[in-house]
């Protein structure tokens, strides 16, 4: 088998970047800029996002058999975590404080909202891009909300993180999660053979 490694094929992000938009709205022109109604939530810390998949299964037993005779997949979920820098971003407050960018609208500077005690059930559609140089990977979710929320610490040696994950759904006409890569001028073709 010939030797496929390539340096260029990793990947280190030189950049991070989270946009959102109203639940189900059309995911951009693959890594084009999102354009409005898409909304940038700012900086991200240096750590960038961690995705996870967490899948669950179910083994069927059965008489005369010592192994499973299936397993059943019962839950397959897909959450982001990311660690906002910008604690006064009204977006970024919204949804780490779980009330509608609308009741942060300032009066001469000044808002004040009341945190719910039924906790609202707010979700948007996310792109997630990471660059490192030309190549980029984005991730599309259609439907999704902030599922867990990380310890709010105002501090004198740093700014106050706003970490949060976020939980995605299936849309109203796609899947949960898309990837999109862009291999920039990276030659991948010998990873395809030609079909017989």
């Amino acid at each position: 088998m010939a030797d496929t490694r390539n340096a260029d094929l990793t990947f280190g992000a030189t950049d991070y970047l989270v946009h959102l938009a109203p639940i189900n709205t059309a995911s951009p022109t693959a890594f084009a800029d999102p354009a409005a109604p898409w909304v940038n939530l700012g900086w991200v810390a240096t750590d960038g996002g961690t995705f996870t998949i967490e899948e669950e299964s179910q083994d069927v037993n059965a008489a005369g058999s010592l192994e499973p005779i299936r397993t059943l997949m019962t839950r397959s979920t897909k959450s982001l975590q990311v660690t906002f820098l910008e604690g006064l971003n009204p977006v970024v407050r919204s949804l780490y404080d779980n009330v509608p960018i609308e009741d942060l609208a300032p009066t001469d500077g000044v808002t004040s909202y009341a945190f719910p005690d039924k906790p609202n059930d707010l979700r948007y559609a996310y792109v997630f891009d990471t660059v490192d140089g030309d190549k980029r990977m984005r991730f599309y979710m259609p439907n999704g909300k902030v599922v867990e929320r990380g310890d709010e610490q105002p501090q004198t040696e740093d700014v106050m993180n706003v970490q949060m994950t976020f939980r995605f759904y299936k849309g109203a006409t796609s899947a949960a999660v898309t990837r999109s890569i862009d291999y920039a001028d990276i030659d991948v073709s010998s990873f395809f053979p030609a079909a017989p």
